[in-house]
């Protein structure tokens, strides 16, 4: 058994806590005020006169189609990554002063996070399927002389 009954080392381990909140919590206002933050993100988008203007031009149609995916995929890639961002926070927070005395609003909104998350794993795996299916699709009917 340790002199001090193990109390340097739970200091020490409460100080590494504190430590790590304060970065995480840097790391959430300085992704909230940078160009990944979801909303400056879902901002930039082009329409798709912007690849191929008044004609019809179907490869900047197809190109304008895989810049929507790509684009939906990097909001949904930021907004997910300041959710999970929030939730370390609370968890950290959660994790300093004991889940028994974490405020009822943070554990509330900690479980809303780990539902929005797991709605946009699901609804992205879906599109994934979807996609996949797609391309199955199109394979067959490009094979078979469609």
């Amino acid at each position: 058994m340790l002199p001090d009954g193990g109390g340097s080392d739970l200091r020490r381990g409460l100080e590494a806590l504190q430590t790590f909140k304060s970065r995480v919590d840097a790391l959430l206002d300085t992704f909230e005020r940078s160009p990944g933050d979801p909303k400056k993100v879902g901002m930039h988008t082009l329409s798709l006169t912007s690849f191929c203007g008044t004609g019809q031009f179907a490869e900047a149609t197809d190109l304008h189609s895989h810049y929507q995916t790509v684009h939906e995929q990097i909001t949904s890639l930021s907004q997910t990554l300041k959710l999970q961002i929030e939730a370390m926070q609370i968890a950290v927070h959660g994790a300093d002063i004991g889940y028994d005395k974490l405020e009822d609003d943070l554990r509330r909104r900690f479980h809303e996070i780990r539902t929005q998350v797991n709605e946009q794993i699901d609804e992205q795996d879906a599109k994934t399927q979807a996609g996949t299916q797609q391309k199955r699709t199109d394979q067959h009917q490009s094979k078979a002389g469609y």
